[in-house]
């Protein structure tokens, strides 16, 4: 299958979990699709099929240096793993935010904000929920993380 295809289909897919997270966080579809951690393991998957498939191009020295890094993301093969990466863990970090904020008693209206800044720019929306935390919870950062 051509990279472009798989991108197209990984952000569709991940796309499920995060309209499930945002408008259905407590129904029972979501609770097995988003928080059983399906959708996050068959990304994994992509993730390693992706690597078995095209290691021969990847050097450990490539992530030593800023330049390596670049020229590794000259392959799309390469670009489109990282993405499936960053798609898969930002997933999870929504997940973590959702599960953290029900066990906390924070309205979903507070992290509905942070979802969508973790969806667009991952570690900004986690920031933003961490602030949202303190400021609801007075303080509370680290008992019960």
């Amino acid at each position: 299958m051509a990279t472009a295809d798989i991108f197209q289909y990984a952000n569709q897919f991940v796309m499920v979990g995060w309209l499930l997270l945002i408008i259905a966080p407590k129904w029972q579809w979501t609770k097995r699709i988003v928080f059983s951690g399906g959708i996050a393991m068959v990304l994994a998957v992509v993730y390693l099929v992706l690597f078995i498939n095209d290691i021969e191009n990847f050097d450990v020295n490539s992530f030593s240096t800023l330049e390596g890094v670049m020229n590794l993301f000259t392959v799309p093969e390469a670009v489109l793993m990282g993405w499936v990466h960053y798609l898969a863990f930002d997933l999870f970090i929504g997940m973590w935010e959702v599960t953290n904020a029900q066990r906390h008693e924070i309205s979903h209206w507070l992290v509905i904000p942070c979802l969508l800044l973790t969806f667009m720019l991952g570690p900004i929306g986690l920031l933003t929920y961490i602030i949202v935390r303190l400021i609801v919870k007075k303080g509370e950062l680290v008992s019960n993380f």
